[in-house]
């Protein structure tokens, strides 16, 4: 009896020895959890196993807009009154944006890139906005023009106004002095500001070229100096631009003969002031620049330069001046006017290309409302009016434009 007894109380001390055991907590597996990473500003996290900060966020447009109004026009914009051509533009857009940043004993290690999608009245396309690798001060890939200063208030800028506005290949160097001022040395696509591809006339015979330049023999050069503080910014920017003609520019008028390649150049001034006393956010900017065989970066979309009756070329030149203002209203409500003038010299000889003189002015207005952080509804107005002087075919850029448009945009 005594063994049985034994035999059940080990048992028992055995069962109950299992069940405090079986109790027993068991180790989790380590997990690597998402940190925030402050370093860069808000919305940065920790790749997991790294030290690298990312960023994911994108935009979304819907917009549609009102093409020209005006039927006394031929500077080829789509015209509301011609039956063939589109009476509105509707577009949706979505945007993609990846920003990753390391820290270096060098500088910040950061490569961003900026993908958009996008349909147009039934017509889809995929381009690159930005893709670029900064190290410190220098950068490489695309990314805005370092000649560019301000590229307009308005939300929408349903119509073009003159002054430099391109993103483009690129590397450069910013070097930060202090106390907000830079400088910046960059080598640039020449593809990206070498003018359009409209026909070609030569004292009245009409030549089509696709393309005013031949092939690429060198970049653009550009220099900038900026500064920018609490009162506002302001920068000074210069660029070289070789002009090198297409080859059947040159046959087409007096046969195959050397070109006499030139080099253009273009300079320009900009400042912005903050204006605290009517609102945080306020502002008031004024820009000019000057062209000599470089007028892309005036905002002209035409050729460059005129071709010279013996075979040479002939740089146009020409000055933009625009302005632009922005107020925040209320906390949700801002309002925005910006607008150029624009003049565009005779390349001065017999075969020029368009027009002897193009003279042309811009303004557009727009009022936003953003109810909530991040979604932005605006209407937007736009006029334009262009006048060339001494064409004698009557092919010629010339006429007025009125358009109107609405946005719903979101940015996360």
């Amino acid at each position: 009896m005594k063994l049985k007894s034994l035999m059940l109380g080990a048992a028992a001390a055995a069962a109950a020895t299992t069940a405090q055991a079986a109790d027993l907590p068991v180790a989790p597996e380590p997990v690597d959890y998402v940190r925030i990473c402050d370093a860069y500003g808000a919305r940065f996290y920790y790749i997991p196993g790294t030290e690298t900060c990312l960023r994911v966020g994108g935009r979304v447009r819907a917009e549609i807009r009102v093409n020209n109004v005006l039927d006394e026009n031929d500077i080829g914009a789509t015209d509301w009154g011609v039956r063939n051509e589109d009476g509105y533009f509707w577009r949706s857009r979505g945007y993609a944006r990846l920003d990753a940043r390391t820290a270096t004993e060098f500088g910040t290690l950061r490569t961003y890139v900026s993908m958009a999608m996008q349909v147009d009245n039934g017509n889809s396309g995929i381009f690159l906005e930005d893709a670029f690798i900064q190290w410190g001060g220098l950068l490489a890939g695309r990314e805005g023009s370092n000649f560019d200063i301000y590229t307009g208030q308005a939300f929408m800028g349903v119509v073009g106004r003159n002054w430099s506005d391109h993103t483009v290949n690129q590397v450069s160097y910013t070097a930060a002095f202090g106390n907000g001022f830079s400088a910046t040395l960059a080598l640039e696509d020449r593809s990206d500001v070498d003018g359009g591809s409209e026909p070609v006339v030569f004292q009245g015979a009409t030549t089509s070229i696709t393309n005013f330049y031949g092939g690429t023999r060198m970049p653009d050069v550009v220099a900038a100096l900026a500064v920018s503080q609490g009162w506002g910014s302001a920068q000074l920017s210069g660029a070289l631009h070789h002009v090198y003609q297409n080859a059947n520019i040159i046959n087409a008028i007096n046969g195959p003969v050397d070109s006499d390649d030139e080099m253009g150049w273009a300079i320009g001034a900009g400042v912005n002031f903050n204006l605290p006393m009517l609102s945080s956010g306020s502002n008031i900017f004024f820009q000019g620049f000057y062209a000599d065989g470089a007028t892309a970066y005036l905002g002209f979309d035409a050729a460059d330069y005129g071709i010279g009756a013996n075979g040479g070329t002939d740089l146009r030149s020409g000055y933009a001046l625009s302005a632009g203002i922005y107020y925040q209203a209320t906390p949700t409500i801002g309002l925005a006017l910006d607008g150029s003038y624009a003049h565009l010299n005779d390349a001065g000889n017999q075969a020029v290309l368009f027009a002897d003189e193009v003279d042309r002015w811009a303004i557009d207005g727009s009022v936003q409302w953003e109810p909530v952080s991040g979604l932005a509804l605006g209407v937007d107005v736009g006029y334009s009016s262009t006048d060339a002087f001494g064409f004698s075919n009557g092919n010629i850029e010339d006429g007025d434009e009125l358009l109107f448009g609405v946005r719903m945009q979101r940015t996360f």
